[in-house]
């Protein structure tokens, strides 16, 4: 899928660490430890840019079967939510210590703003997964619906951040 649609926010990026979120969003900076070592790291890198977070969540993704570039679009479906979602990839990481990427919404979603998945191996070797994102209510029915949203977007959150458990990462 190509970039076709604008994106439903201002302030691409900011999602990346050290940035500042765009006025008027409501920021979120969480983050698990996962294990340590170099095949913590890269087993959890390759599944994160294969959506291994999203679906580790319990979420259905629709998305070209590769890893994920920067541009391409997706549809999530979030169980419990009665309509698709969807997103683009904002960017991708892919470093030696850190890699993730963060996508954006797109008109249909019900919220406006980006959510980023990063894999970051610390100096004393210990890996975390951690979840940065700003986001707002889509529309006025959304607005009316934000306690509802939020506690969604507060599941799915701690849900992201136990996908990657290393009970759950491949060998």
């Amino acid at each position: 899928m190509t970039a076709t649609r604008a994106f439903t926010y201002p302030g691409q990026g900011a999602s990346l660490p050290g940035r500042d979120v765009p006025h008027g969003f409501r920021p979120i900076d969480r983050e698990a430890r996962i294990g340590e070592g170099d095949a913590v790291f890269r087993s959890a890198a390759d599944a994160t840019l294969r959506w291994g977070i999203q679906r580790g969540a319990g979420i259905r993704v629709a998305a070209a079967d590769r890893a994920l570039c920067a541009g391409d679009e997706a549809v999530l479906r979030i169980p419990g939510w009665p309509r698709d979602v969807p997103c683009r990839i904002v960017y991708v990481v892919d470093e030696p210590d850190r890699a993730g990427f963060a996508y954006g919404t797109l008109p249909g979603h019900p919220e406006r703003g980006e959510e980023a998945f990063l894999i970051e191996r610390r100096d004393d070797g210990s890996v975390c997964v951690r979840i940065r994102a700003f986001s707002r209510p889509a529309g006025l029915i959304y607005w009316l619906g934000y306690p509802v949203l939020r506690l969604l977007q507060e599941v799915f959150t701690r849900r992201y951040l136990r996908a990657l458990a290393p009970e759950r990462l491949p060998r």
